[in-house]
């Protein structure tokens, strides 16, 4: 019944008549709710039934309105809010024993000790090895509050003994951005995977390392970036623009416009600048994005983003669970809405509708797929009705489903096969290199002491590609001698991208990745072949 309340507070703020309509509605409802509990003949969960309410209610209007439980919640803030509460340990699960890839820098486990390579075999005295328990078990182990002790039981190669450290649990960052580099001697590459609390920060903090460094032009990538927060968004298409360029506005039936400008005090006003989407770009993606499309700031490579332009007010409810509601759309500089077509199944036909509404809505980049948008340009269209002009130099641009780039890059599947797929989905790359790292891992230290020298001399030897064949095997992957050698180039970028991941960290992960990514090494030749002044005349 707690939850009812929290939703008539949120009706008694509207206009008269809605609180009106609000009122007989939501009575309506307290009613069915009280005659259940009270009178049903069995008894019943009164919050397992108010839940359901919600969330059927919640799936008659567009595709983000979501409600989430409070275990839910907490998970799902976490990675935007910039932090969590535990020892700092990446890992992975290698024949069903936890393998420290790194320990945090200057976390908690490095602090205590522990080293990359390490297994964890128990914590507190439970076994967690060998004992076939799931991913999330063993993380609710390890995290806790912090300044909270845990106790973990290590096996460390080359140490005949177990080994035994208490580590005090801290508050672990989580980072939204992935690498920041110079990718080539003038130009600058940031990768950032979602828009959280901490990313203008991280953002600027890179931005100056790389501008120290000689950097004149900047690649942002944003691919596969498809969530995070409005605020932030905001701060970091700030640091590109003129001082009162609007960024962003919203608007909604009970939401009036509100008008987000740049403050012109942003570190990266000039210079050449290019932004690299795809059709997992969502959201806060979409907003950088687009800002900077219309002020003609900077050039837009890669392929149509996700399309989502509604904005979401949380609604916290009394025990942890939360309301996600759509209460307006954000539109660009130039007035487009970027969200994509959904289905508005309200009324009549609302208890038919809703799901299959969603099922169509979630379908649609496979719809994409299936008709060649993700591969030619020309199989995209946009009504005449949906064409906007940019702000500076009145470029045709279009609303209505996503950002479409000034530059299209079709998705590459030369490389892919489902031999390869396979490989990935059963993890046998990933377990390739961890066995490899873990066998040669002083060796490869001490031949490499910077990631210059590795990644112009190390190579993936054919022992390494016979190991992950036979893990392959004993996955009951059928061998495809066509299909391999077909995938061949994109496996062996993948295992050495890995290997300087696990070495290294995601930076280095990324300066080997991206010299088989289409969309990179095509914002680096609309750079170097001064494509970039035919678009954006400045």
């Amino acid at each position: 019944m707690k939850k009812i309340f929290v939703i008539l507070l949120c009706i008694c703020a509207l206009p008269a008549q809605a609180q009106k309509a609000g009122k007989e509605a939501l009575r309506k409802l307290q009613m069915a709710e009280f005659a259940i509990a009270n009178l049903y003949v069995d008894s019943v969960d009164e919050n397992k039934l108010v839940e359901e309410a919600i969330v059927k209610m919640l799936a008659q209007l567009d595709p983000h309105s979501t409600y989430n439980d409070a275990e839910e919640v907490k998970k799902m803030n976490e990675p935007l809010q910039g932090n969590f509460e535990g020892i700092g340990v990446q890992f992975q699960m290698i024949e069903d024993t936890l393998l420290v890839v790194q320990p945090v820098s200057n976390g908690p486990s490095e602090k205590a000790g522990i080293l990359a390579g390490d297994r964890i075999i128990a914590v507190n005295d439970s076994a967690i090895a060998g004992v076939k328990m799931g991913t999330e078990e063993i993380m609710s182990r390890l995290r806790g509050a912090k300044g909270s002790e845990v106790k973990l039981t290590i096996v460390r190669r080359g140490v005949d003994d177990t080994l035994f450290f208490t580590v005090k649990r801290d508050k672990i960052p989580i980072l939204s951005l992935d690498a920041a580099y110079m990718i080539q001697p003038r130009t600058g590459y940031i990768r950032i995977n979602r828009f959280g609390a901490t990313t203008p920060e991280e953002f600027l903090k890179a931005l100056k390392e790389l501008q120290k460094k000689g950097m004149k032009d900047l690649i942002l990538d944003l691919q596969g970036n498809g969530a995070g927060y409005l605020n932030a968004a905001i701060d970091l298409a700030n640091e590109f623009l003129q001082q009162k360029d609007l960024i962003v506005y919203t608007e909604g039936r009970a939401a009036r416009r509100s008008n987000f400008y740049a403050k012109g005090n942003g570190k990266f006003k000039e210079g050449r600048l290019i932004v690299l989407v795809d059709e997992y770009s969502a959201s806060a993606s979409e907003i950088v994005t687009g800002a900077i499309q219309d002020w003609d700031r900077g050039v837009v490579v890669g392929r149509r983003t996700f399309g989502k332009g509604l904005v979401q007010r949380p609604i916290d409810l009394p025990d942890g669970s939360m309301i996600r509601l759509t209460v307006a759309r954000y539109y660009t500089p130039s007035g487009r809405c970027i969200q994509k077509p959904y289905a508005k199944t309200a009324g009549a036909d609302a208890a038919s509708g809703g799901e299959e509404s969603q099922e169509k809505y979630n379908r649609e980049l496979t719809d994409r797929f299936n008709r060649g948008e993700l591969m030619h340009a020309d199989s995209i269209h946009f009504p005449d009705s949906l064409k906007y002009q940019t702000k500076k130099l009145a470029r045709t641009v279009y609303g209505g489903g996503g950002i479409m780039p000034d530059f299209f890059v079709p998705i590459d599947t030369t490389q892919y096969t489902d031999y390869h797929r396979n490989l990935l989905a059963k993890g046998v790359v990933i377990k390739t290199t961890m066995k490899f790292i873990e066998n040669h891992r002083k060796e490869l230290q001490s031949k490499y002491r910077k990631f210059d020298a590795f990644n112009d001399k190390f190579e993936i030897t054919d022992e390494v590609l016979a190991s992950m064949r036979a893990l392959a095997e004993q996955e009951k992957i059928k061998f495809d001698e066509k299909q391999y050698q077909k995938s061949l180039p994109l496996i062996r970028t993948q295992l050495k991208a890995l290997i300087a991941r696990d070495l290294w960290d995601m930076n280095e992960y990324f300066q080997v990745m991206n010299t088989t990514n289409s969309s990179v090494q095509q914002a680096l030749k609309v750079l170097n072949e001064d494509i970039y002044h035919t678009i954006v005349r400045q």
